[in-house]
């Protein structure tokens, strides 16, 4: 086992039941037909009717189960025992069917035996990649001939500065040490002002008593896993805003859960958005 993916293991499973505690009847939501995916990342994954899919690091499965609801046979894999756990709960309680799997996402990608139509993988997935090479082969290994990889993420860019916007952090850790975050998983599902799914009001009092620990991987870094895996990059873009994250003091709320930079705060791309297919 990987001791910083098992620290991240325990800081996850601590914080878990936190975020959860933002959402409400999520179960309810799904059954009604609402869906957890922004339109960027739906208008790149479908049409997946009929397909079989593998959602990687998928947390609580809320994304997961609203790929399965248009049509996919989803496998969801996780980290943390308790992400893994809700999400089996809330896949019976919506009726919408979808497995599980509890495995460090390096491990499966390695040992599983089975292919995929395509993968998916999202937002602030990156920085739990201890190597990000190996990731880009684990996904070569899953995808069937002329299979994709959908991913959505937020921009390495702004994982420079600190809430200050002060430069702080490295935009790349490629053959550097990890981070170490003191404070482990923080319950910033309370502090997205509802964008995140969660009801909005204040988050209550959360502390992880597990540090955690995270990667920084540049644009560079992740399109060059790709073309070394044997991947071919389909498709590439750069936003100017975040999707459900106010990531720093002062951004402003746009249309659709959105938050872009406020005045005078730096015009970067706050996430992009990338498709890497397994040649046919």
């Amino acid at each position: 086992m990987n001791p910083a993916h098992e620290q991240n293991r325990a800081s996850w499973n601590a914080v878990t039941p936190a975020h959860n505690r933002h959402k409400g009847d999520q179960a309810a939501f799904l059954r009604a037909g609402g869906s957890t995916l922004f339109p960027e990342e739906q208008g790149l994954l479908e049409p997946v009717q009929g397909l079989r899919g593998v959602h990687l690091q998928c947390n609580c499965g809320q994304d997961t189960l609203s790929i399965a609801a248009l049509g996919a046979e989803m496998v969801g894999v996780d980290i943390a025992d308790e992400a893994v756990a809700f999400a089996r709960g809330l896949s019976a309680l919506s009726g919408i069917p979808a497995r599980f799997e509890r495995s460090d996402v390096f491990d499966w990608l390695e040992h599983t035996e089975a292919r995929f139509d395509f993968a998916f993988a999202s937002y602030g997935a990156t920085g739990w990649l201890s190597d990000i090479g190996r990731y880009a082969r684990g996904l070569r290994r899953i995808l069937k001939p002329g299979g994709r990889f959908v991913y959505v993420e937020f921009h390495p860019a702004v994982f420079v500065f600190d809430d200050q916007w002060r430069p702080a952090y490295p935009y790349s850790t490629a053959g550097a040490e990890p981070i170490i975050e003191a404070e482990g998983v923080t319950d910033y599902v309370g502090r997205s002002e509802g964008a995140l799914g969660g009801d909005g009001r204040p988050a209550e009092p959360f502390t992880n008593p597990h540090p955690s620990v995270s990667f920084a991987w540049g644009i560079g870094d992740i399109l060059g896993a790709m073309l070394g895996a044997g991947l071919r990059i389909e498709h590439f873009a750069e936003y100017p805003y975040a999707n459900g994250w106010k990531g720093f003091p002062g951004m402003v709320p746009l249309p659709g859960r959105r938050w872009g930079p406020g005045t005078g705060q730096p015009q970067l791309p706050f996430m992009y958005s990338l498709v890497a297919t397994s040649p046919p």
